[in-house]
């Protein structure tokens, strides 16, 4: 509501009979009525009489109004005149009036009474303004508040139904009277002690933030401090104590980049939270799944508008809404299989030389026939109970581990699975085989002879095995992991067309989002012959269509986009959104949330992913599988892994590449695809295909 920008001066009226004073003094009311619908308090304040302006300034009246709007969060207001009666100078203007307000929707006060009185100063009839005029009660002291009853935010469970996040954290809020304080000044001392910050900051809190009848809240206490000093502070301030429950997770390093936590929101959240009934000191979401279902898992508060009398009894409602009722999500995520993944991420960091090079891995499994996602590890890991206002690990634990999260130059925030923008190597190989088969630079017989090399000119690059593997097929291509006979289709497919690759890359979802609605992601890169330019600074060429065929130069992509990716290869083309929340609901009465979503049927041949599937078979049961030798005795060979190993070179003098190993499962019927990446850990057969076969083992038959 706006004010006024021009005050108007109120001009005296000549005299006039009985009905002509009736019928100014009504037009007064009217005029005073129809400037609080407007929101123009500098009109309506120019309306009382001089006196009442004098009693009340302009800058008072205006914030017992924006006061009473905020707390009853008004939207707007209708009125309606009932009738005009009394005599000599004194009238009464009786009428209805309708609030609307964003919580309570609207609400009625009937029987409400304007008095007027006929100002000579103002030769003309005036408001004969008091605080009742608000709200009848206002008039003897009461105050207008709003009781909200806040909702206990609802529980995050995996699939199976283990607690993930709940509200049975338990502080303890420290409440005191401040007509009743023993002793002051020991009493702030004794508060700073328990509760931090200053003596200074209590006196400010009770002697000037805070009436002088009012019960403060004093702050909170954890466990053990409200032990060890509960006694201290009921001696010195006369302190009451009421449990409050806190957010909690039962395994706060488990899935931290999945769930998010917690926290007071931002200034510039407050107005928003406010028009809905929560305040300043709500509990928010404020990362992961926490945030992004924020509005689902916080409910909406309800609450009670009333009128209290100085004594803190309450004299009458005036409108009352029930609250939204928070639901609680059950995810996609399987926890024990989250918490095997990162039991294996733990083994692999044992290595000493491993912890000391790489700064962190991504595990991500998705169902390839719904885009469910079953597991989502990122390492490091961090405890999402740090960032909790009230921390169920205690204050101190909370403080020590936030100071070494911010300090830890591994990122542990990032979600890597996500939010990761890595070079692919050579697990991008799967994507240059479908676009030299659809576009027919390649078909099934197509043969290549690898002599370890390849050449164009004087551009020679040499493949990971010196002696070359011999005659090459797409097949055969991809279980030997031939850099040159991918080499060789990335020139031929940029010599037909220098936007084929780059388009099946992006068709294939890499370079833009994957879909997934509930975390963060990046768009990764994939380059094209309009944008290279702009990050090489040179022309388009071959020389980055081959670069692209083994996933090396400017391409980035997540582990999650790859994953989508080879889904795909899977499930027969279809790229599925990622799906993170299974159900949402009360109890049991749940309703789904995960549903599967085809972002784009791709339309490729099954022939030609037949083609990449079994050169991926072979990656794990040929003798010249590059990930043979790590699956061989292992019972997985019964379920049938079909797979992709990746060594991504990197920028950096004497780094060690990313270690790339990408699969799905089973071999005849898939149903689920890992993709795994370890940061600067070396070769993808090395590393990253036995941590995946120790996952999928503990998938299917429950050891790690």
């Amino acid at each position: 509501m706006a004010e006024s920008a021009a005050e108007s001066i109120p001009t005296a009226r000549p005299n006039r009979g009985a009905a002509g004073e009736l019928e100014a003094a009504d037009e007064v009311a009217r005029h005073f009525l129809d400037a609080w619908q407007q929101g123009d308090f500098r009109a309506m304040h120019d309306l009382i009489t001089f006196r009442n302006r004098e009693l009340t300034p302009y800058d008072d009246f205006l914030a017992l109004y924006q006061n009473a709007q905020r707390v009853m969060a008004l939207e707007s207001l209708t009125y309606w005149p009932r009738s005009l009666t009394g005599k000599d100078r004194i009238l009464t203007f009786q009428y209805e009036m309708t609030f609307h307000s964003r919580i309570l929707g609207e609400f009625t006060d009937p029987d409400r009474l304007l008095r007027l009185a006929f100002d000579p100063q103002a030769g003309d009839w005036r408001i004969a303004w008091s605080r009742a005029d608000i709200f009848a009660e206002m008039g003897q002291g009461a105050r207008l508040v709003f009781e909200e009853q806040i909702p206990s935010r609802a529980n995050i469970y995996d699939r199976r139904g283990q607690i993930l996040a709940d509200q049975n954290g338990r502080v303890v809020r420290v409440l005191v009277d401040n007509r009743h304080i023993p002793n002051r000044e020991q009493c702030f001392r004794s508060l700073a002690q328990a509760i931090g910050p200053s003596a200074e900051f209590f006196v400010d809190l009770f002697d000037v933030r805070s009436g002088a009848n009012w019960i403060v809240d004093a702050g909170i206490l954890e466990a053990t401090p409200y032990i060890e000093t509960s006694d201290r502070l009921r001696a010195d301030c006369g302190a009451d104590f009421q449990q409050q429950a806190t957010r909690r997770y039962a395994d706060g390093k488990l899935m931290p980049h999945v769930i998010g936590h917690v926290g007071y929101p931002d200034a510039e959240q407050i107005p928003d939270l406010e028009a809905i009934g929560f305040n300043a000191e709500t509990i928010i979401g404020r990362a992961g799944l926490e945030a992004s279902m924020n509005d689902i898992l916080g409910g909406r508060p309800g609450g009670r508008l009333s009128l209290l009398g100085a004594e803190g009894r309450r004299l009458r409602v005036l409108g009352e809404v029930r609250p939204q009722i928070p639901e609680s999500l059950w995810l996609t995520i399987d926890a024990d299989l989250q918490r095997a993944v990162l039991g294996s991420l733990q083994a692999l960091y044992e290595d000493a030389d491993l912890a000391e090079n790489s700064p962190g891995a991504a595990v991500v499994i998705m169902d390839v026939t719904n885009g469910e996602i079953l597991a989502l590890a990122s390492r490091p890991t961090y405890d999402a109970n740090f960032f909790n206002p009230f921390p169920v690990v205690g204050r101190e634990a909370a403080a020590d581990g936030m100071s070494q999260l911010l300090e830890d130059n591994r990122n542990p925030q990032l979600n890597r699975v996500s939010q990761g923008a890595y070079v692919t190597g050579s697990v991008m190989k799967g994507l240059t085989a479908i676009a030299a088969l659809e576009s027919g630079i390649y078909d099934e017989d197509s043969r290549y002879h690898c002599i370890g090399s390849w050449s164009y000119g004087a551009d020679t690059r040499v493949d990971w095995l010196l002696s070359g593997h011999g005659i090459m097929s797409v097949q055969s291509g991809i279980t030997n992991s031939c850099n040159p006979f991918f080499y060789e289709a990335g020139f031929r497919l940029n010599a037909d067309n220098p936007w084929a690759l780059p388009s099946y890359a992006l068709l294939l979802g890499l370079g833009q989002p994957t879909g997934i609605i509930q975390i963060p992601e990046v768009a990764g890169n994939v380059p094209t012959p309009d944008n290279v330019e702009q990050t090489t600074g040179l022309p388009w060429s071959y020389s980055h269509a081959v670069n692209l065929s083994i996933g090396q130069g400017e391409v980035q992509a997540s582990p999650l986009q790859m994953a989508r990716l080879y889904a795909a290869i899977a499930n027969g083309g279809y790229l599925l959104r990622p799906q993170l929340v299974r159900e949402r609901g009360i109890l049991d009465q749940r309703s789904p949330v995960a549903q599967r979503d085809v972002m784009l049927a791709t339309g490729l041949d099954p022939q030609n992913l037949a083609i990449i599937r079994r050169g991926m078979c072979d990656v794990i049961d040929s003798y010249t599988g590059t990930a043979a030798h790590q699956f061989y005795s292992s019972p997985l060979l019964d379920v049938g892994v079909c797979g992709k190993t990746g060594t991504a070179q990197v920028p950096g003098e004497d780094k060690p590449p990313h270690s790339w190993f990408i699969a799905y499962a089973p071999a005849k019927e898939p149903r689920i695809v890992i993709a795994t990446v370890v940061e600067n850990a070396g070769e993808g057969s090395a590393v990253a295909a036995p941590l995946t076969r120790d996952i999928l083992e503990y998938y299917y038959f429950g050891s790690a």
